[in-house]
């Protein structure tokens, strides 16, 4: 049964609906920021991270930053950030990166080699949507390493799978929305702990829905 009213400024919901409160002290448009912070989270839950990993996060959108997040709060040996914006890694800062990378302007896969005597990340969490950071992950992994995809891609992405196989022995974990990580996500929203004012930049009225998307 559809619910309507998606943009509307109440909503009808059936009884046997999930419904979850947030504080009214939270601005709504860092309450909005519970649905894309649920879903990272619950890449940041597939990919099991223990306290000495070393974890990748690919792009520092929304969902990204959200994953640093969630990997910020599992404590790991290391985490690091790649995007392609400087200013969006300096928010990746605040939410608990402990390196960024700006893949314009470094080789992300030789830099982490380094940072861990050559035999690279333990955990790579894939949100760029872009098919190049499939290959990136592919390659700056560990054997026996973790790759967590929660990326939909516009086009088909071709990589040599043989990495996956005969080389590494990967774990390749795929994630979809955020089941069950809505409470830990308005929890985190409540924190207030998060830089949601530079997370949600910009409010926009519906008469300029087009110019948002866009």
């Amino acid at each position: 049964r559809a619910t309507p009213g998606a943009m509307a400024s109440y909503m009808v919901f059936p009884k046997q609906a999930l419904v979850h409160k947030i504080s009214k002290s939270v601005k709504p448009q860092h309450a909005a920021y519970a649905e894309p912070l649920s879903c990272a989270l619950h890449a940041v839950e597939r990919a099991n991270i223990k306290f000495d990993d070393v974890v990748v996060v690919a792009g520092a959108g929304p969902i990204g930053l959200g994953m640093v997040a969630g990997a910020a709060a599992k404590f790991p040996g290391k985490l690091i950030v790649l995007d392609l914006d400087d200013r969006k890694l300096a928010v990746a800062k605040k939410c608990g990166a402990d390196i960024t990378f700006n893949v314009s302007k470094v080789d992300a896969v030789e830099e982490i080699k380094k940072l861990t005597g050559g035999y690279g990340a333990d955990i790579y969490l894939e949100g760029t949507g872009h098919p190049s950071a499939v290959a990136q992950g592919l390659k700056l992994l560990r054997k026996l390493g973790t790759f967590v995809c929660y990326s939909v891609f516009k086009e088909d992405v071709k990589v040599d799978w043989s990495i996956i196989s005969d080389d590494k022995e990967l774990d390749v974990l795929g994630a979809h929305l955020g089941p069950g990580c809505w409470p830990a996500a308005i929890k985190m929203i409540e924190s207030g702990k998060l830089p949601l004012d530079e997370i949600c930049t910009h409010q926009l009225p519906l008469v300029d829905f087009q110019k948002g998307l866009d």
